[in-house]
């Protein structure tokens, strides 16, 4: 397919196609970064996080606690995104593509722009260190991508996702491709008839608050870490 033009000529999947997909189910890729075709993916067996069974390791209730990194919500949407769409290094050395072409990218800039595709950044002083984003409707959050530069960095910014997800009123986590990295931390797969019904039940009513308010409202406390990995301790 051909995405719409964008103004500055970049051209972008329009939202409203976008928001449509994800209340169906379905989800655009691209072949590689340079790519200008799109192609949509419902996969048969789904990812997800069960927000009550997130899995807390001590390390990382530790890194939690400490408050070791300061994190924000949609403070750079744009760096978040352009860092997980860098090649990375795999275990046997070589260097993976990506699958956030240009117009993925710029889709999901412009999606964040209108409230709808939110980032969780994880900084060590300035530097950004490690980080997610996704897309969220009524109940539902899709995540997309995330990357790490620092120990747990993308763990922290997941468990935080998880306790903002909770203290909004979000009842869907969304990972799309089961990891060994997300099994880890308690994903788990549905099929699709399962995460259809799933979908259906978060999308019937909004949620409670969004997760910019969640943030502000957690941030305010002493040390917010140390409040996450206790939820954690007292649900797993």
């Amino acid at each position: 397919m051909h995405a719409p033009s964008f103004p500055d000529g970049q051209q972008i999947i329009s939202p409203g196609a976008l928001l449509l997909a994800y209340r169906s189910g379905i989800f655009p890729m691209a072949d590689s970064a340079e790519d200008d075709e799109v192609f949509w993916v419902e996969p048969r067996r789904r990812a997800i996080i069960p927000l009550d069974v997130f899995h807390c390791s001590r390390s990382l209730a530790k890194t939690l606690k400490q408050d070791r990194y300061r994190i924000t919500v949609d403070a750079d949407f744009a760096a978040v995104i352009d860092a997980c769409a860098k090649p990375r290094l795999e275990a046997d050395g070589s260097m993976s593509g990506t699958w956030i072409s240009k117009v993925i990218n710029a889709s999901y800039r412009n999606l964040h722009a209108l409230g709808h595709a939110h980032s969780v950044e994880c900084w060590r002083g300035d530097e950004l260190v490690g980080g997610l984003y996704g897309v969220a409707f009524e109940r539902v959050f899709c995540g997309e991508s995330m990357f790490s530069r620092a120990d747990n960095a993308s763990k922290v910014a997941l468990a935080w996702l998880v306790a903002l997800m909770r203290r909004a009123g979000f009842t869907l986590l969304d990972c799309q491709f089961m990891t060994p990295h997300l099994a880890s931390m308690g994903a788990v797969e549905v099929d699709r008839d399962r995460y259809r019904e799933m979908l259906e039940i978060a999308c019937a009513k909004p949620a409670g608050s969004s997760l910019p308010q969640a943030h502000a409202e957690l941030a305010q406390a002493s040390s917010p870490g140390k409040l996450i990995a206790q939820s954690f301790t007292q649900t797993s």
